[in-house]
This record gives structure tokens, C-alpha cells and sequence, in this order.
């Protein structure tokens, strides 16, 4: 008897970076600020692996116990076009220094002592690439979600007639019961406004 074949009931196509989002608590207040420069994301899945074993006797296999594999997080490289340092302040934390006349402007950043304590924060990341129809109309947008983030600590190269484009190294580590990631659809992206200059504890009104 021929089993019947069917057909996948969705095919998503799907292409870009259209939009990034950091969602994270500061201890006291809950943010998400989100920037439309990055124009790559690269997703290893990092595992934990037990070997196989075999019972071979006499040159004959006579049983095995195959090879595990457990998922354990996922490492994200992000790549970026322009330095965000109210990115960078959450992956890494370190001080924003704003200026004291226009406090939309940064005036410095100082990233944390060495040996500090400071780690950044702990984040959500949300990653937006949108779904196109054969008429070349966006039909939707997909959001995968990165459970509990953290950044590497960061350095920056320069070099002569080009821009500079970061690299952000990200960890995420799900909890027990929680999966690596999640994707989710929606109809249209989310709206950004202007980021308050207190978004953190760490910033500071630097001489106008």
C-alpha cells in the first residue's frame, strides 16, 4: 500500500535584515530599542555531544548506543555599518556619555575598568526578515527571537577608505524548558522612536 504524499502546507520565502531589536531589563526598567544598519546575521547552534558507543566482538558489531547531540545555545554574529554605543553599553556595558546642551548627542563612551564586574545586560534578540509574494509585495515579516543574550567584550578596526562595520559576537543560552529560539510572523514592523537618554544607570551629562 502507497502511503499518501503531501505537499508542506506553507513555503516562506524570505529575505534581509530589515530590523534588529534588543529587549532587556536594567533592573529597574524594562527597554527595547531597535536599529535598521545591520545587514547580516550568522547563527551557529553550539551542542554538547556524547560519543557513540559500539560492541564489537570479534570484528563483528553486536550493538551500539548512537551519538547525542544536546542543543546548548546559540552564537550569534551580528553584523553592523555604524557604531551604536547604546548597543555596544548593552552587550558589554561601559558608560554613554551624552552631551549637556543636546542630550540626543553622544559626546564619548567608556567601556568598562578592566576586571570589572560590569558585563552588559542580559537581553532578548529579535531579528525581523521579510516574506515576499510572487508580485514582489512584502506579505509579512518573520521575527525569530533569541532567548538570554550576552554579549562579548568588543573592539573595533579601522581602516582607510572604508567605513567601519562591527561585529558583535552574541551568546544566547536558553533556561531549562526553553527553546533555543522562536519564530513567530507578523504583519508589519515594529515602530521606533526616539531612545530616552537615561536608559540605563550608566550614563552620564558630559560638559556642553
Amino acid at each position: 500500500m502507497t502511503a499518501t504524499l503531501y505537499k508542506s502546507k506553507a513555503e516562506i520565502p524570505t529575505i534581509d535584515v530589515n530590523l534588529v531589536t534588543i529587549s532587556y531589563n536594567d533592573g529597574t526598567n524594562d527597554y527595547e530599542f531597535g536599529f535598521d544598519t545591520s545587514n547580516q546575521i550568522e547563527c551557529e547552534v553550539q551542542t554538547e555531544e556524547q560519543d557513540a558507543v559500539r560492541l564489537v566482538i570479534k570484528g563483528i558489531l553486536r550493538a551500539q548506543k548512537p551519538k547525542e547531540t544536546t542543543i546548548t545555545g546559540v552564537q550569534i554574529t551580528l553584523h553592523d555599518n555604524v557604531f551604536n554605543p547604546e548597543l555596544v553599553q548593552v552587550l558589554q556595558g561601559g558608560t554613554i556619555t551624552y552631551d549637556q546642551t543636546d542630550t540626543n548627542k553622544v559626546i564619548g563612551y567608556t567601556p568598562p575598568v578592566a576586571g570589572s564586574s560590569d558585563k552588559g545586560f542580559k537581553f532578548t534578540l529579535n531579528a525581523y526578515s521579510a516574506q515576499y509574494n510572487a508580485s514582489g509585495t512584502i506579505v509579512q515579516y518573520e521575527k525569530t527571537s533569541f532567548p538570554n543574550c550576552q554579549g562579548d567584550p568588543i573592539a573595533f578596526n579601522s581602516e582607510d577608505g572604508s567605513f567601519r562595520a562591527p561585529e558583535y559576537v552574541i551568546n544566547s543560552m536558553p533556561n531549562t524548558g526553553q527553546a533555543p529560539y522562536a519564530i513567530t510572523y507578523v504583519n508589519a514592523l515594529p515602530q521606533l522612536s526616539d531612545l530616552p537618554t537615561t536608559t540605563t544607570s550608566n550614563t552620564e551629562v558630559g560638559a556642553g
